[in-house]
This record gives structure tokens, C-alpha cells and sequence, in this order.
């Protein structure tokens, strides 16, 4: 037995320490600006649309309805933070609606919408999101939650704690349940990605597409630790199990630390360690449930003998729960006031009152209703109902958790607002991407990003930048651009003292006889 457990704390330690060790930093993405802007009206139809997002992203859909109600064919590329839109030729007037579907760095699908019109604003349709699909992805992320804490969690608890047997039924389909949601999971995943129908889980892209996120090695270590829990309800000896339903557990704790938002939070050494616990802290809380009610409603002698085991490690397993998501809350919430003021915080408020009505259950479960049964063992059904209650409970924090799948967290919705305004001018002759930092009145910095049609780098001997302000009277101020290590040409503490449209020219000198010249203008806040 000591070597076993030897081996089991020796291997945690490992794993941990692997953990800790992983650095790679990456977010759920946020789209941060766009060109055209979000609701704009322009009086020519552009050539491309650019999606700016805080980070590199792949796309995996984007579809056009223009203003007739028509769906249009549109090609797409990714260049650096970009996704650019190639749009067609013969748009009519009126009000266009680009659709995008991406592939964030953390494996998450992200889906948008832009609008802009051209000419005049008409009532062009916005699409409509699926929430069927959206309910079936929340259905599947739920059983997968069921499977790893109530059916693994369940056969960790009867191997470790109640040395036998107890609440099979349960446990069983919980883990049944937790593999159909899994692969449920994968499934669904490629047909959000793809923006296909609910059918196209039928179809091999669906699964390709959603076996190069990050959510594959999740689901596929969730898959390994429901399995090796089946196995291990069988094995016929106690250090078999124990050995069996250790590895479990680690697969449950691994599984929900590489894939995510909060996995990919930095920093990385300790949302994934948080993770870690909390995963595996909650499969032994709720996997104790079952088998805990079981012992209660036969009346089984070993009874108190199990709470007793159950209630000393408890405590600490409850404790660690708490600090680990308390950890987790502080990286994603960034403040208070986002409890309030975003989607992603209303869900925590709600999480906490049903942990705190959880926590009451488990006071009373310690301290009235354990004891009730020292004295007079018949006196069970109390403890009964309120493990029942405290199931339901679990379950009920479970759907609130799956629900973060759709909603980002606060750190990354803070991210888009200190971000450079960024604007796309393309013509035939070639493709300029401008980042003004901060964008508003004062001084700020311009990054010219100077590329071919095809995005390949576009090489000038110099580069000058020329702005105006017609409409207040302020004539064309000029600045000679720098070449920095980047490969980009910087323009740094240029002065812009009002708000308004600006007017920006770009001159970029490729031989002493052609220069390649582009303008647009931008809004100063």
C-alpha cells in the first residue's frame, strides 16, 4: 500500500511540475477592429473587408449576404492578427452582412457578424445564430462534466474511500453519458467551426476540422480517464483499482488544463496548476455523492465508517477547490465590477450562490447529520436527501460552468479596449495595414505595414507619412518614416489635437523614378 501511494504522489508531483513548466501563452481571440468599421456607410463598395483580431487566428468560414438578401461568394486569407475578405466586384447599394467564423489560439470557435452599407442603409437581414446547435454543445459539455466527476470521481471514491462497491448504477451511466458527450463534443466543435448544419456532423470535415484544435487532446484525455475508470470498476483486487483510478484522476485533472480559457491565461504556471486541483478536487467531492447516498439508503454497516474517511479529507480537498478557483476568478475577472458588468461574471455570481448552498449542505451533512447517525444509526433518510440535494446542486453548477464555453472572460474583453486603431487601404499597386497608437487626441505612434496585393512584403527605400484635417482647417503635416528590426516603418509622437476624420497619405518610394501612393481616412476619438 505505501508503495503504491508512493508511486501515485510521486507521479502527481510529476505531472504538476509539468504543468507549472508549460509557458506558451494564448487567448480566446477578440475582434478588435475592422475595415470597414462595424455600421459604417461608405460611398464606394470596397474591395476587401479586414478582420483585426488581438491575435493570429485561422478561419475557418466567412460568408457574404449582401444587400439584396443574396449570399456571395468571397475568398479569405489570414496575414498576421488579419483575416481579409476579398469581396466581389458588382455589390449592390445598401447594407452588407460579412459573417466570420475563426479558430482562436486556445481552440475555441469564435463568430461574428459585420455590417456596412454602401450608398445607404437598408434592411438587409442580419443572420440569425444556431441555438440548437449552441443547446447541443451545452448538452454534450455538460455530460462530459458528469462523466469525469460523477463516474470517475465515483470509482476513485469506492477504490480509495469506500473499499468496495456502492451506487454501480450511477456511476456507470455517468461515464456512459461522459463518453457520448465527449465524442458528441469533438463532433459538434467541427460543425461550429465550419458554420455547417446540424448534418454536417455526419461529415469528415467536422472532424478533421475540430481534431486540430486544441479541444481534441482534452476530450481525448477525458475519453482515457472515463475508460480506464470502467476498467478499474472491475479489476479484481484493491492495488489494481487504486493504481487504475489514480491515473483516472490525473487524466480528469490534465484534461481540463490544456484546453480553454482559463488554461490559456497567463500566466500559465498557475491557471493550469488551478485547473489542475480544481478538476480533480471536484471529481472526488461529487464522485463521493453516489455511493455515499447508496450507503445511507441500504443502511450498509461500513456506513459511518466511510463518512468518517470521507470527512477527513474533505476538508482539505475543499479548501483546495476554493483557493484554486478563487485563483482562476481573480486571472479572468481582472475586476469587480465585472461581476456585474459582463455575461462571463453574471454566470460566476450565479456559481457562488449555488457554492454556497452547496457548502451549507455539506456544514450540515458534518455537523448535524453524521452525528444524528452516531447515535441512532437508523436516522439515514436526512443525510440521504440533502447528498440528493447536493447532487442536484453539483449538477446545476456543471450547466453554469458549460455555459462559459460561449461567453469570454472579462481579462479578454478588456483586451479590445486599449488596443491601436488599425486601418486597411488595398489597391491593385498594393496593401497597406497602418496601427495608430492610441488612436485618440495626443500624441501617437504609426506602424505602416507595407505589403504586395498578395501580402508578401512590399519593399520601398523610404516611406512618408502626410496627414490633414480639411474640415478644421488643419493643413497637410508630413513625417519621413523609419524602418525598424520589425520590418515595419514607424512614424512615432505624431501630434493630432482635435478629434475628427483625418485624412492619411502614404508614400512609399520604390526607385528613384515610382512611388506607389495610397490615402484613406480614420477617426480620431
Amino acid at each position: 500500500m505505501r508503495a503504491v501511494a508512493s508511486l501515485v504522489v510521486t507521479g502527481l508531483v510529476a505531472l504538476l511540475l509539468a504543468l507549472c513548466l508549460a509557458t506558451s501563452a494564448h487567448a480566446h481571440a477578440v475582434l478588435i477592429a475592422a475595415e470597414p468599421a462595424d455600421g459604417s456607410v461608405v460611398t464606394e463598395a470596397p474591395k476587401t473587408v479586414v478582420l483585426r483580431f488581438n491575435e493570429a487566428v485561422a478561419p475557418t468560414a466567412v460568408s457574404l449576404l449582401d444587400a439584396a438578401g443574396k449570399p456571395r461568394d468571397v475568398t479569405i486569407r489570414a496575414v498576421d492578427q488579419s483575416v481579409m475578405v476579398t469581396l466581389p466586384a458588382d455589390l449592390p447599394q445598401g447594407t452588407q452582412v460579412v459573417s466570420y467564423r475563426v479558430v482562436s489560439q486556445d481552440g475555441h470557435p469564435v463568430a461574428g457578424s459585420l455590417l456596412f452599407s454602401i450608398g445607404v442603409v437598408t434592411g438587409s437581414a442580419a443572420p440569425v445564430g444556431d441555438g440548437v446547435l449552441h443547446a447541443l454543445i451545452w448538452l454534450a459539455r455538460l455530460g462530459l462534466y458528469l462523466g469525469l466527476f460523477a463516474g470517475v470521481g465515483g470509482v476513485f471514491f469506492a477504490a480509495w474511500i469506500g473499499q468496495g462497491p456502492a451506487g454501480e448504477r450511477l456511476i456507470m451511466w455517468s461515464l456512459a453519458i461522459g463518453l457520448i458527450g465527449a465524442i458528441a463534443s469533438l463532433g459538434l466543435q467541427g460543425v461550429d467551426l465550419l458554420n455547417l448544419p446540424i448534418t454536417g456532423v455526419l461529415t469528415w470535415a467536422a472532424w478533421a476540422s475540430a481534431a486540430g484544435t486544441s479541444l481534441f487532446p482534452a476530450l481525448l484525455l477525458a475519453i482515457v480517464a472515463m475508460l480506464i475508470a470502467a476498467i478499474a470498476w472491475r479489476s479484481p483486487s484493491f492495488s489494481a483499482a487504486w493504481i487504475r483510478t489514480a491515473v483516472a484522476m490525473i487524466c480528469v485533472g490534465l484534461s481540463l488544463s490544456v484546453s480553454g480559457h482559463a488554461a490559456t491565461a497567463s500566466p500559465q504556471w498557475l491557471t493550469r496548476t488551478a485547473l489542475f486541483i480544481h478538476g480533480v478536487g471536484l471529481a472526488f467531492w461529487m464522485g463521493a455523492l453516489a455511493p455515499l447516498a447508496v450507503l445511507a439508503w441500504q443502511r450498509k454497516d461500513s456506513l459511518l465508517r466511510v463518512l468518517g474517511r470521507f470527512s477527513m479529507l474533505a476538508v482539505p480537498a475543499v479548501a483546495l477547490i476554493a483557493l484554486s478557483g478563487l485563483a482562476l476568478a481573480v486571472v479572468q475577472l481582472e475586476s469587480f465590477g465585472a461581476l456585474i458588468d459582463t455575461g462571463y461574471g453574471n454566470i460566476l455570481l450565479a456559481k457562488l450562490a449555488l457554492v454556497s448552498l452547496l457548502l451549507t449542505l455539506a456544514a450540515l451533512n458534518r455537523l448535524v447529520f453524521t452525528p444524528a447517525i452516531a447515535r441512532e444509526f437508523h436516522r439515514t433518510r436526512p443525510l440521504q436527501r440533502s447528498i440528493a440535494l447536493e447532487f442536484v446542486l453539483m449538477i446545476a453548477i456543471l450547466g453554469l460552468v458549460a455555459l462559459w464555453r460561449f461567453t469570454p472572460p472579462p481579462r479578454l474583453l478588456a483586451m479590445s479596449d486599449d488596443v491601436p486603431l488599425a486601418v486597411h487601404i488595398h489597391t491593385d499597386a498594393a496593401m497597406f495595414q497602418v496601427l495608430i497608437a492610441p488612436g485618440k487626441v495626443g500624441q501617437n505612434d504609426f506602424v505602416l505595414q507595407l505589403m504586395n496585393g498578395d501580402a508578401s512584403p512590399f519593399a520601398a527605400k523610404e516611406a512618408t507619412l502626410t496627414l490633414s484635417l480639411p474640415d478644421r482647417g488643419i493643413e497637410p503635416l508630413e513625417r519621413s518614416a523609419a524602418l525598424g528590426p520589425d520590418g515595419y516603418w514607424h512614424v512615432k509622437k505624431v501630434p493630432l489635437p482635435v478629434p475628427g476624420r483625418w485624412h492619411m497619405q502614404i508614400d512609399a518610394l520604390v526607385t528613384d523614378f515610382r512611388k506607389v501612393t495610397l490615402e484613406d481616412d480614420f477617426e480620431v476619438r
